[in-house]
């Protein structure tokens, strides 16, 4: 029980993202319905001697459309785990029955009452392979109905071109609506996958960042354990060769520290095509027509699966992303707070053993007058300490900055 719970809970969750869809299969289930209440008041208005009838035909049609709505409710976070009804639906098939009887007695047609119980039997929950097997047996089922009123209960209606549309209508409905509904299952069944590529490939990338983790600290603790070992038996026989065993553990601790270090700002460093996607799309969010031009990347990025951005952006092998990443950062930042124009251009480039990255925009009307020294001192003190320059050009309305960072490697 706990288990078809915890199912039924995962696929309401599943489907709250594509709600949309689901109230356009619904709605498209219930119009279906409703068209052909319609047509049958409308046919039973015209015969002879059954004028008032036509009301009672469309007071059942709209209660049974009506009883149509919690077996669709229910049906939108079904399982395959979960029963063929519930006692939330058990109402419902009563009155679609019920409707089904009033249906019979006004009109006598076999088909338009079996309509309203095979609709109701087709939205529950059949297992995966049956749904099929019971739509095929309800509209063989219509089909035989159709031609017991045309021989013998209904053919006044039957042989008129409304009633015979109707018919058809009536023998199609429940395979249109089940079909309706397919194309809700094969949707929610996408965004399951997508949900679980997702949570997939986070699970990847604990493990990674588990493994290095491990990598890194199981090597040194076990050198820094058999460091202490060995000073520990040499401190009665060589008390200075013991002391320089505990100096370099020591050592390694300090390494070890290091390395952890380093490995946690390879976690949290942005990849640069990400840095270039997330400038592009904050000046764009503030109204600024940009144009980004990226270098070729020399090799494809790895699949993440949809946790990450870096599988449709360059990776830039070889691009100094720890100097970019912030260059790129502070002059974007600088556009939204100095700029006050229109449009931005950037682009990211290799020339010979360097990295050229600019940045150029238009200066408004409106552009802020203060002193922006400092965040230009800032990157040029970045690109200084990786021994890289920087150059300002500043020509009427138009601001221009070309940073130049050599490459990884090459320093």
């Amino acid at each position: 029980m706990e288990a078809r719970a915890e199912g039924g809970r995962h696929a309401v969750d599943l489907t709250r993202g594509i709600s949309a869809t689901w109230w356009y299969t619904a709605t498209a289930v219930l119009f279906f319905e409703l068209v052909l209440g319609t047509v049958w008041a409308v046919i039973w208005r015209t015969v002879p001697e059954s004028a008032s009838g036509f009301i009672l035909v469309g007071g059942a049609a709209l209660v049974w459309v009506g009883a149509t709505l919690p077996l669709l409710s229910a049906y939108r976070g079904r399982t395959e785990v979960a029963p063929l009804t519930t006692l939330r639906q058990l109402p419902a098939l009563l009155i679609a029955t019920a409707c089904a009887v009033v249906l019979l007695a006004v009109t006598g047609s076999a088909l338009w009452p079996t309509v309203m119980v095979a609709q109701s039997i087709a939205l529950l929950n059949w297992p995966r392979g049956i749904r099929l097997r019971v739509v095929t047996l309800l509209t063989v089922a219509l089909v035989c109905c159709w031609l017991v009123d045309a021989r013998l209960l209904a053919p006044q209606l039957a042989a008129e071109s409304a009633g015979w549309v109707a018919s058809v209508y009536s023998v199609l409905l429940p395979a249109m609506s089940v079909t309706s509904l397919w194309w809700w299952d094969v949707l929610v069944a996408l965004d399951r996958a997508r949900t679980a590529e997702a949570r997939l490939a986070a699970t990847q990338e604990r493990l990674r960042v588990a493994t290095d983790v491990h990598d890194l600290q199981g090597h040194h603790l076990q050198v820094i354990a058999l460091q202490l070992e060995l000073a520990e038996k040499l401190m009665p026989r060589d008390p200075e060769m013991s002391l320089e065993q505990v100096r370099a553990a020591r050592a390694s601790v300090a390494e070890a520290t290091q390395g952890t270090r380093d490995l946690a700002a390879t976690f949290r460093a942005v990849p640069l095509g990400d840095e270039l996607a997330n400038a592009r799309d904050l000046l764009k969010a503030a109204g600024i027509a940009v144009t980004l031009r990226l270098a070729p990347d020399d090799e494809p990025a790895p699949g993440l699966g949809s946790a990450s951005r870096s599988d449709s952006v360059p990776l830039f092998h070889g691009a100094p992303a720890r100097v970019l990443g912030p260059i790129v950062r502070e002059t974007t930042t600088n556009v939204l707070r100095h700029g006050g124009g229109g449009w931005a251009n950037l682009s990211l480039d290799r020339v010979a053993d360097d990295w050229r990255y600019t940045i150029e925009n238009d200066r408004g009307a409106n552009a802020s007058e203060r002193n922006d020294g400092a965040g230009l001192e800032g990157i040029r003190r970045r690109a200084g300490e990786v021994g890289g320059s920087v150059e300002v050009h500043r020509g009427g309305d138009v601001f221009a900055l070309t940073v130049l960072i050599p490459a990884e490697g090459n320093r």
